[in-house]
């Protein structure tokens, strides 16, 4: 069963910023992980509640688990991601 999604104000306003196909892409690959657990996800270190990053081309999705759903945090392009 897919996890549910929810998106902070902060997320929504990350990804209305990024242009239409790679929104896309991102809004794919976060389905995928949400249906079938597969992507390429890594704990950050340092970082409590656990933070987990999903990686989407040139776009990195931020997220907690929160077990029935996923609690989208941030979403940036790689160069802004981890400064």
């Amino acid at each position: 069963m897919a996890k549910r999604i929810v998106w902070t104000e902060r997320a929504r306003g990350d990804l209305r910023s990024i242009d239409q196909p790679a929104a896309l892409q991102i809004l794919r690959t976060l389905a995928r992980y949400a249906f079938t657990g597969e992507g390429n996800v890594k704990q950050l270190q340092g970082i409590e509640p656990a933070l987990l990053r999903l990686r989407t081309q040139d776009h990195r999705i931020f997220f907690r688990d929160k077990g029935d759903s996923l609690e989208i945090a941030r979403v940036l392009h790689r160069r802004e991601a981890y400064r």
